[in-house]
């Protein structure tokens, strides 16, 4: 059974990997590696991805929005003195000159506040960033199961 899980485990890593290809390569900033966590309608749900600015300047990812949540805004987990996690809303993340930015669970991410729909892994959702300098780039951003990823449920605190 252990073995039967571990290769499970490592096909859908591989199948994750297969679908972050449909970055945004060939732009000044692109993205690789996007996924979003499964989750109910009217809940909340997170995206995550690589970021690269490959400009001679800095720039600063500002915003995000989408379709399928009422809010999208960018945030922060982290570890409080007394153990536990806290998200907080970040106004904008920095991103100088030829820099790559993670977003991932545990750190920065893009938060979907109030889903207007389930996100289903399989499903595939939109989200435009916008920059400070740089015009808004569009991400197809596959829906994948958070445990298949490395991330606590939104229970786990590690949004």
């Amino acid at each position: 059974m252990k073995r039967f899980f571990l290769v499970m485990t490592l096909a859908i890593v591989l199948l994750v990997s297969a679908c972050g290809a449909k970055g945004t390569e060939g732009t000044d900033i692109e993205t690789h590696d996007a996924w979003a966590r499964s989750a109910m309608k009217d809940g909340n749900g997170a995206a995550y991805m690589l970021l690269h600015n490959h400009t001679e300047e800095g720039d600063a990812l500002v915003g995000a929005s989408s379709d399928v949540a009422t809010a999208t805004e960018i945030h922060l987990s982290q570890m409080k003195a007394d153990g536990t996690m806290e998200m907080l809303q970040q106004e904008s993340i920095d991103m100088p000159a030829d820099f790559e930015l993670e977003l991932k669970p545990g750190s920065y991410h893009i938060m979907l506040i109030g889903l207007k729909q389930d996100l289903k892994v399989g499903d595939e959702i939109q989200i435009t960033l916008h920059f400070k300098n740089h015009e808004d780039v569009t991400v197809t951003v596959p829906v994948m199961d958070a445990a298949s990823n490395g991330g606590a449920g939104m229970d786990g605190h590690t949004p």
